[in-house]
């Protein structure tokens, strides 16, 4: 038998040893047991890098989705979308209205080495549901479930890696600092037990592990049980943004939050409209979410097949927990051609003819396309609006450096700062530049939490 010959009869013998693994339409790991994948942290979410149908894209790790959701294909041309059928999904946010999406079939997915050659997957073309503007960096879609269910996911938020091992393989290092959880999981979402202490006394409550959000802890108000707001001590925000809208209700903060012997004080917790959670409150006996805020605060291994959760905590766990003083909320809108100054130092020298020596130091300048953020939600009474600040206003600088030199959560890093911090902002208004400071107030007007 010829070379060619044997190289098809050795490929082919390849190809049915793994037919086998894929096809149930899960991830596998062929001939590894585990492997490691960086990740970016981009305002408490997990960004991780994929590759759907050959075309490479960045997903946000979200244990809060049971079906992968694909919303930004802008500038993916040459991704390939096949065995389509109309759908409905419907998520958080103000109505509850569904939104249309395409069921996709049959697709090709690879995270680091992990392979799923029969990936269903939910593309959404509403432009309004695209998150990249929110975060400041180009996020193609959301994935969870699909991934859970397949391994035993490792999550380091200090070195920032996620960690896929085959649950078959996978053995429990002995951890005297950790703490081991049962999950529950309902529509293929991880729920957790813990407690809470709001005014007086702890109070049980089943959380959904949301990866995929933002905040600290989200609560759903259930005066009976005490799950409510302090009173005179909250305020009214913007909270999150769903697939079906925008999502808003009242921050305020909890005393303590246990899980087990792990306890912090003085947590942030956001209590949501009921109209944007109507979805939400179909689970029986759920009573909010724990999200990356406080999850970053630990190092995570969920184990689906075994209904496990373990935490250990690292280098963020005392880390305070501070709310946006401004009142601003920024969006990334666009991108503008920008002049910058580029100096280029000396360029030459020379006699001119018994005059002295001539030094050039030319300035020169260049055109790039930078990014700029517009204020798309701003808190009624706040220091941002008592000045005159308006929702559509471009932020051109901050304290005096450029904003399209800084990266989206940079800036809002800016807003989280301590009470009385003197914030200068250079606003374009329909092409006027205009000049306003504040300084940060205390969200609670200065009224302490009940001890």
């Amino acid at each position: 038998m010829d070379n060619f010959k044997k190289t098809w009869i050795n490929l082919l013998l390849a190809v049915a040893c793994f037919l086998p693994l894929f096809g149930q339409g899960d991830f596998n790991l062929p001939q590894k047991k585990s492997d490691k994948i960086k990740f970016k942290l981009v305002g408490n979410l997990i960004v991780i890098p994929v590759e759907l149908n050959g075309v490479e894209l960045s997903f946000i790790l979200d244990s809060g989705v049971s079906k992968p959701i694909l919303f930004n294909i802008t500038n993916t041309d040459s991704l390939q979308i096949k065995n389509v059928e109309k759908i409905f999904l419907r998520g958080l946010g103000e109505g509850g209205q569904p939104v249309e999406a395409l069921k996709s079939r049959k697709n090709f997915f690879k995270l680091g080495n992990a392979l799923n050659i029969n990936q269903d997957i939910y593309v959404v073309f509403d432009n309004s549901i695209n998150f990249t503007s929110r975060l400041g960096v180009n996020v193609h879609g959301i994935i969870g479930y699909d991934i859970f269910k397949s391994f035993v996911v490792e999550i380091n938020y200090i070195s920032k890696y996620i960690k896929l091992h085959e649950p078959e393989l996978y053995t429990y290092k002995s951890c005297r600092k950790c703490e081991t959880f049962d999950l529950s999981l309902y529509n293929n979402k991880p729920y957790i037990e813990a407690e809470v202490e709001v005014d007086k006394g702890s109070i049980p409550v089943k959380l959904l592990i949301d990866t995929g959000s933002s905040d600290a802890l989200w609560l759903f108000e259930d005066h009976d049980i005490g799950l409510k707001p302090f009173e005179n001590r909250y305020f009214d925000d913007f909270i999150g943004k769903g697939l079906s809208g925008n999502v808003y209700g009242k921050r305020s903060k909890v005393k303590s939050f246990k899980l087990k012997s792990f306890e912090l004080d003085n947590v942030n917790v956001a209590f949501p409209d009921s109209s944007s959670i109507s979805t939400a409150r179909l689970i029986k006996n759920r009573n909010g979410s724990m999200s990356g805020e406080l999850l970053k605060r630990f190092n995570l291994i969920f184990d689906y097949k075994r209904a496990k959760l373990v935490l250990k905590k690292n280098g963020n766990f005392k880390a305070s927990f501070y709310y946006n003083r401004s009142g601003i909320i920024l969006e990334q809108t666009g991108s503008r051609i920008v002049k910058e100054k580029e100096d280029r130092g000396l360029t030459g020298y020379g006699n001119r003819g018994g005059e002295g020596t001539q030094i050039d130091l030319n300035t020169y300048y260049r055109f790039a396309l930078k990014p700029f953020y517009s204020i798309v939600e701003l808190r009624p009474n706040s220091a941002a609006a008592s000045v005159g600040l308006k929702v559509g206003d471009i932020v051109v600088s901050v304290n005096g450096k450029q904003s399209h030199n800084l990266k989206l959560q940079q800036i809002m890093e800016y807003f989280k700062n301590d009470v009385g911090k003197l914030i200068r902002l250079k606003i374009d208004r329909d092409g006027e530049l205009l000049s306003f400071q504040f300084r940060l107030e205390d969200v609670f007007n200065q009224k302490k939490l009940p001890k």
